[in-house]
């Protein structure tokens, strides 16, 4: 199982956002994409969840051309909980938008509220939780949905240091479980360094890939600590950034 972008080109007006940017996710693979603020990460997601079409270049699933988003589960930057609806409804939103009934949304749902440590919380509203506990009911809602593709658009960018350290532990731990092939849009060398597999490093708009890093270090690592390979990668990694900023 294999997804791959292949020579994506986009312009938005007189913006070249993206030249020719290539990469590959392979089955149970978490990949990061970095780069500096306004290079075009978040526009891969565009494109690839369908509400924005390349002027170049070819995406496909296991050599077929991607036509939708069926493929994907998609969680963005906010939460975006329904304040009107309880911890298990909201959960249970994307099996309902899928067209099953919300009694039978609700019963899949249920066994899986303490592998997201929200057991015994189905009944809270959103503004009951913790941030940390509306990502981990957002993370939920989006994994039940059991696509075989996940994308990530910085999920814990608006959460404190500690409480984003937690999520990064929890979640790979999750994904451990789970197996699903992630992508991963982030500013945080720390956190790609720690939860993927591989890594690429976008430039300045118009983007193109720099450079693409394997991830040395065996799992789990949240709970261990980055060791001295892991380090060393985030240095190489934070010069290659600082270099292109002064191209």
């Amino acid at each position: 199982m294999t997804l791959r972008l292949d020579d994506l080109r986009l312009t938005r007006g007189v913006t070249h956002v993206l030249d020719g940017v290539s990469l590959e996710a392979r089955a149970a693979e978490f990949i990061s994409i970095l780069g500096p603020s306004g290079a075009g990460k978040s526009t891969l997601f565009e494109l690839l969840l369908g509400s924005l079409e390349p002027d170049g270049g070819q995406i496909s699933f296991n050599g077929q051309p991607v036509q939708g988003r069926d493929l994907f589960a998609f969680m963005p930057q906010r939460d975006a909980l329904m304040p009107w609806r309880r911890v298990i409804d909201n959960i249970a939103l994307g099996l309902e938008v899928q067209g099953l009934p919300r009694r039978a949304a609700r019963e899949r749902v249920r066994p899986l509220l303490p592998r997201f440590g929200l057991d015994g919380f189905e009944r809270h509203w959103p503004h009951q939780l913790s941030g940390g506990m509306r990502q981990r009911a957002a993370l939920a809602r989006t994994l039940v949905q059991d696509r075989p593709l996940l994308l990530l658009d910085e999920p814990f960018g608006a959460l404190d240091a500690l409480t984003r350290t937690r999520m990064q532990r929890w979640l790979e731990a999750r994904l451990q479980e789970t197996r699903v092939t992630t992508l991963l849009v982030t500013h945080d060398v720390r956190e790609a360094v720690a939860l993927s597999d591989r890594i690429y490093l976008l430039s300045p708009r118009p983007a193109r890939v720099v450079e693409v890093f394997d991830v040395p270090q065996p799992r789990p690592r949240m709970e261990t600590g980055p060791g001295e390979e892991a380090l060393a990668l985030e240095t190489r990694i934070l010069r290659t950034l600082l270099e292109g900023e002064r191209e």
